[in-house]
């Protein structure tokens, strides 16, 4: 009986023009397709979860900078806290330790808003190797791990930041909306953001962040542990802040709450990263910036 079952499958397979080799060969089409779409599934998921992370941390940021525009009341001697209250103090007395975690959660937020774009191809990539590798029974540590590492790099990042706009307001140099005071502030600050982007630090850092699989490989490869991959994360993360620091530090001229002065700095970031020529858009901008630099200066005689 198995001999005639046999006999009858090569008969069919030499009628149809199928070897068994052809049969292999679309078991393997096959099971290319399904992990394609297995793929592009994750690659959708991912997306979406990234988005929503995104227009959720922009959603929080106009919130924000509605409560803290007060309906374009004289704010003078007064300064706003960004909790979505309506908050208020006296811009002579001194910070409580609610207020700086309220301005860290902003900056946080804001952070997320503006870096999470940009840090869309390194995730998808790391996501659909690490598929690949579970597929193949050698699986990695949660995309979400990595995710996590690098979304720490920024938090550490935040809380420079938020020391920095407590000295400066200390010093009476912001607005109460978190913007530059004088043109001398404002103008010092662009002129050194615009050197930075010129910088063989700025270059460096920029090529980790355009480059991830050479990033990965320069760092030890995909990592299986949660631990190896918050770590990754986490360098992939100082390699973008060492990118995009001197970008930020330009919010305290434009305003740290100017929604439209955010968006622009964010969508910088995004050509920096993600254009072929990115390394030209950086050193361009960084020569409008110290342009604008020095015209600031000037008007500030």
């Amino acid at each position: 009986m198995f001999l005639l079952t046999t006999g009858c499958i090569g008969i069919i397979l030499a009628k149809t023009g199928i070897t068994r080799r052809s049969v292999g060969q679309i078991i393997r089409d096959d099971g290319a397709l399904v992990l394609e779409a297995i793929l592009r599934r994750d690659r959708a998921i991912i997306i979406a979860a990234l988005s929503l992370l995104t227009v959720l941390a922009w959603t929080d940021l106009i919130w924000l900078a509605d409560d803290m525009s007060m309906g374009g009341m004289d704010m003078t001697g007064f300064r706003m806290i960004p909790a979505g209250q309506g908050l208020m103090m006296p811009a002579s007395e001194p910070w409580t330790l609610i207020e700086f975690a309220y301005v860290l959660a902003m900056w946080v937020v804001m952070m997320i808003g503006m870096m999470t774009p940009s840090a869309t191809p390194m995730i998808l990539i790391y996501a659909r190797v690490g598929r690949q590798a579970a597929i193949e029974g050698k699986p990695f540590a949660a995309t979400a791990w990595f995710v996590g590492g690098y979304l720490l790099a920024w938090i550490a990042f935040s809380l420079v930041a938020t020391s920095a706009q407590w000295m400066l307001e200390r010093a009476m140099l912001l607005t109460p909306m978190m913007a530059s005071a004088n043109n001398l502030l404002g103008g010092l600050v662009l002129i050194g953001a615009g050197l930075y982007q010129w910088t063989p630090l700025k270059e460096a850092c920029l090529f980790n962040c355009q480059a991830p699989l050479t990033f990965i490989t320069r760092h030890g490869g995909f990592r299986g542990d949660p631990r190896g991959a918050v770590t990754l994360g986490l360098r992939h993360g100082l390699y973008c802040v060492g990118c995009c620091w001197a970008l930020m530090v330009l919010l305290f001229v434009g305003g740290v709450m100017n929604l439209f002065w955010i968006a622009a700095l964010g969508i910088l970031v995004l050509l920096e990263k993600v254009m072929p020529y990115g390394q030209i858009v950086a050193r361009f901008a960084g020569g409008f910036f110290v342009l604008a630099g020095a015209w600031m200066l000037i008007q500030n005689g």
